[in-house]
């Protein structure tokens, strides 16, 4: 009979990703849609692995799945191999001497309006990098953070329980939108909260950094709103919006500069509204763990970015 070891090193590395992938999204589904797989390549690949390991890795619960202690345990140990082989690429590029590799990088989902036009850049001065972005919202960026998924991340809010270092680089306001012929639409000054209580609000889905900012501050005022419906994305608010179904919190870099109306264009269906507390100010930063060795192109990266200074933003000032 084959030692532990053994039947451990049979675990293949498609193996590994289809139990990465299903453990982070808690979902065969969307693991599969990920890797681009069927949904029943990932429950052979995790049935091989359970039985390999002599422990299910998965169990039930309600209509979803949960890891058991085993997986948790093998989550845990993916992320040691993933970082450990991070690292002997990085002594590799060292060896070298070139900037060679691969750069991992997690962002927020708002942060994909600006993330590409700063990886173009820095993909053509070290055309030997090859870059990963992976677009998820806060609580799944969090989730590749503990479990060494990544590089770097960028995102607005860093979590506080991981050592963790951050370089802030952009503002990133949210401000509040609404239908193009809502009554504040064409206000000269700002409304107070008080004077919203009654609209519906339209929010992002909770894990949203752009909600847990826009629930403290509502907190803070002692403002609660009438929470009337929750989207996964940028461009459903924006359309929910414009389609007449409430007003919500929106990062000012989602809708682009608008002009004297509030609107981004002449036929925007929505419009940025005038609220007293608007925008809150928040900054994006690169965040990266301190007990984890950066890779030679996260290093280059990093570097890169601190050199650029602070990028101006024309969504981040008041409406011109």
């Amino acid at each position: 009979m084959p030692s532990p070891i053994k039947r451990l090193m049979r675990i293949s590395p498609q193996q590994l990703r289809a139990f990465e992938a299903t453990a982070r999204l808690m979902s065969i589904t969307r693991a599969a849609r990920e890797l681009h797989v069927s949904q029943p390549t990932i429950s052979v690949q995790l049935r091989q692995v359970a039985e390999l390991i002599g422990e299910p890795l998965f169990e039930p619960v309600g209509r979803g799945i949960r890891l058991t202690l085993a997986g948790e345990a093998l989550v845990e140990a993916v992320g040691e191999i993933s970082a450990t082989w991070q690292r002997f690429e990085g002594r590799l590029s060292d060896l070298r001497g070139l900037v060679r590799g691969r750069l991992r990088i997690a962002a927020v989902t708002t942060a994909e309006y600006f993330v590409p036009d700063l990886l173009g850049p820095f993909g053509a001065l070290h055309p030997g990098i090859d870059i990963e972005l992976a677009v998820e919202n806060r609580d799944r960026v969090i989730a590749r953070l503990h479990q060494q998924v990544d590089d770097l991340a960028v995102m607005m809010l860093p979590p506080d329980d991981l050592p963790l270092q951050s370089l802030p680089f952009m503002d990133n306001p949210l401000v509040v939108i609404g239908p193009a012929q809502h009554r504040l639409a064409r206000l000269g000054h700002p409304v107070p909260l008080e004077e919203l209580t009654g609209e519906r609000w339209l929010m992002r889905e909770p894990g949203s950094g752009t909600r847990w900012v826009a629930e403290k501050h509502f907190a803070s005022h002692g403002f609660t709103p009438r929470l009337a419906m929750s989207l996964g994305s940028n461009e459903a608010l924006k359309h929910a919006v414009g389609a007449g179904l409430g007003i919500g919190v929106i990062s000012a870099l989602a809708i682009g500069p608008v002009g004297p109306s509030g609107r981004a264009h002449r036929h925007s269906p929505w419009v940025r509204l005038p609220v007293e507390g608007f925008p809150i100010l928040r900054q994006w930063s690169l965040v990266w763990r301190t007990d984890v060795p950066l890779s030679p192109p996260a290093r280059q990266f990093v570097s890169y970015l601190e050199h650029q200074g602070k990028p101006s933003s024309k969504a981040a000032g008041p409406m011109q």
